[in-house]
């Protein structure tokens, strides 16, 4: 712990930095379900008495702070929960302070290790994400696939790499959760998709409501500046066609990993209908370290 007359003369800027980290570090040790010492309980506080006392806070900061000492001061020991909100809501405050907006990889996952062993998955239900460059779509997208339960991703040479810094977070530890190959360059459309059934996420197709998602498949998902390329579509035509979300706004298109998780909602609902529950997933194999893009 840094010491409080240590903190309280440093320069504005690098106080409420090193503050924010405090806060984050604490609310990350309860997210891990280890409980603070009454020592950093005590630090906390004086560290929020601390910038209480800041003058260039303005009104609603200052009340923002002094009532989250209050809460610390006359609701221990708080339940866990109500604790990582309390740490939540100040960390968010400096982040604000700093002139830092939230961000994916500020977040912090609550939800512990994650157990392969007891994840479920439709056997068949695969996806293919074509050229998705957002390291944020990416992350996302893995995150929605263990959801509804995707037994494989399969990547494009040239998405965003599953284990950059903002995929992973964004992911919540479903990148090594999740069975994925990222195809090779000279690939082209390889056995996934012209060997099996597939069909594409894009305009022009069949409305959500009235499509025939198939037992076993994969979605292939295109790119937000480009959508799905021409060889894709065509495999996709030839095969199961398209799948389109029908929207009603002057923009009349949504991000990419927003309409994935809609399409792959509606087709684990149609699954769920025919299968009981998802079938035990086995382990994903260790995959090798996909090519930087």
């Amino acid at each position: 712990m840094i010491p409080l007359d240590k903190l309280e003369h440093c320069p504005r800027s690098l106080k409420l930095r090193k503050i924010t980290k405090i806060f984050g570090e604490a609310e990350y040790r309860v997210s891990l379900g280890i409980d603070l010492s009454a020592e950093m309980y005590g630090y906390l506080l004086h560290i929020l008495e601390l910038l209480a006392s800041d003058p260039g806070f303005d009104p609603g900061m200052t009340r923002a702070l002094n009532d989250a000492c209050q809460t610390l001061q006359t609701a221990l020991p708080l339940q866990r929960q109500d604790l990582s909100r309390v740490l939540n809501r100040i960390r968010h405050l400096l982040l604000r302070e700093t002139g830092r907006s939230p961000a994916d990889w500020d977040f912090i996952d609550y939800t512990g290790r994650l157990d392969p062993q007891k994840r479920h998955c439709f056997p068949g239900m695969q996806v293919y994400l074509e050229d998705i460059r957002s390291p944020f779509n990416v992350g996302a997208m893995f995150r929605t696939a263990e959801s509804f339960g995707v037994e494989t991703i399969f990547l494009s040479p040239w998405c965003a790499d599953p284990h950059h810094p903002r995929s992973a977070r964004t992911a919540m530890g479903c990148v090594s959760l999740m069975a994925w190959e990222r195809l090779p360059p000279e690939s082209g459309l390889r056995t996934p998709l012209v060997e099996g059934p597939c069909f594409a996420l894009e305009t022009g197709g069949t409305g959500l409501g009235d499509f025939t998602f198939p037992l076993q498949g994969t979605l292939i998902v295109g790119c937000e500046e480009l959508g799905v390329s021409p060889q894709a579509l065509a495999a996709a035509d030839a095969s199961l066609g398209r799948v389109s979300i029908p929207t009603y706004g002057t923009k009349g298109s949504l991000n990419a990993s927003v309409a994935f998780g809609i399409a792959l909602q509606s087709w684990a609902a149609a699954l769920a209908q025919v299968h009981c529950r998802p079938s035990p997933a086995s382990i994903p194999p260790k995959n090798e370290e996909p090519v930087r893009t």
